[in-house]
């Protein structure tokens, strides 16, 4: 009797032991090392009822898959569903989602037009891949350019979006209008080519009223690299009601008009270029 007792004495002292060690976070390793208790059942229930430290805790893998097939299984989901999206077992994937209300039963036509409707999104994807792909091929055939290639781009450039000389209309200036980036970057490139110093250069937005302004203002004068303070006054283009616009929300910002100042001179010039490449491409045929 005595021994017994002696033996529960030291099993409740080296429970406090774990208990308090377990508090401090250590792990079971650490107080099996420490306490020299090897018997793993003996460890485990000395520090039965304390939680184990955070640190010791590992992350759940299938934390993820079930929070997932839950989310699935509420949008309507059957197990096979869920097994082909996830790629689990359907055992577990019932453990995690048994006490979510079962999807209602759709239709054969229903069915049926939802996995239509998956395929033709998976469809819709590989074609843009593909898109996307064709387009960077064709950017990566362009290469570097030479300053006379810049040059012909630009003429043909300005020709087609700048502002010409009519003979109703005498106006000799160099105005390039544009909504995008990248054309505008281009001309701006080959005013430099040509030359042009930069305090020559002035900006302006052109915008619908109901726009943000402020924000196109900034948004251009980011691009160009300029103080949105030197920027002559927005010009607002008035709302025709019986218009349905489709250039509207966050991504619109109007037009950047890019005017050079004293630039009839080379208003002729760019002319006589402009011309010059259509007599050069006529004596080619």
């Amino acid at each position: 009797m005595a021994s017994l007792h002696s033996k529960y004495a030291d099993f409740e002292r080296l429970r406090e032991q774990a208990i308090a060690l377990r508090r401090e976070g250590l792990s079971l390793r650490q107080i099996r090392d420490r306490l020299k208790i090897h018997n793993n059942d003996i460890l485990g229930r000395l520090v039965q009822g304390e939680p184990p430290p955070d640190w010791t805790k590992r992350p759940n893998a299938k934390d993820d898959l079930r929070a997932k097939a839950r989310e699935l299984r509420l949008k309507g989901l059957t197990y096979d569903q869920i097994q082909v999206e996830l790629g689990c077992s359907k055992s577990s994937i019932s453990l995690w989602v048994r006490d979510l209300p079962k999807p209602e039963r759709r239709d054969t036509a229903e069915q049926a037009k939802l996995a239509a409707r998956k395929r033709w999104d998976h469809e819709l994807a590989v074609r843009d891949e593909k898109r996307q792909q064709t387009k960077a091929d064709a950017a990566a055939e362009v290469g570097a350019m030479s300053d006379r290639e810049l040059f012909l781009l630009g003429v043909g450039l300005y020709w087609a979006e700048g502002t010409k000389d009519k003979p109703y209309d005498r106006r000799e200036t160099v105005i390039f209008v544009n909504s995008d980036v990248g054309m505008i970057q281009v001309y701006l490139a080959w005013l430099d080519l040509l030359g042009v110093e930069r305090d020559r250069v002035r900006y302006r937005v052109m915008i619908h009223e109901s726009a943000d302004t402020e924000a196109a203002e900034q948004y251009w004068a980011d691009q160009v690299r300029a103080d949105v303070s030197t920027f002559q006054r927005t010009t607002l283009k008035k709302h025709n009601p019986k218009t349905v616009r489709k250039n509207v929300g966050e991504t619109y910002r109007g037009c950047l008009v890019i005017r050079v100042a004293q630039g009839a001179e080379l208003y002729r010039r760019i002319e006589g270029w402009w011309y010059g490449i259509v007599g050069a491409a006529a004596r080619t045929e």
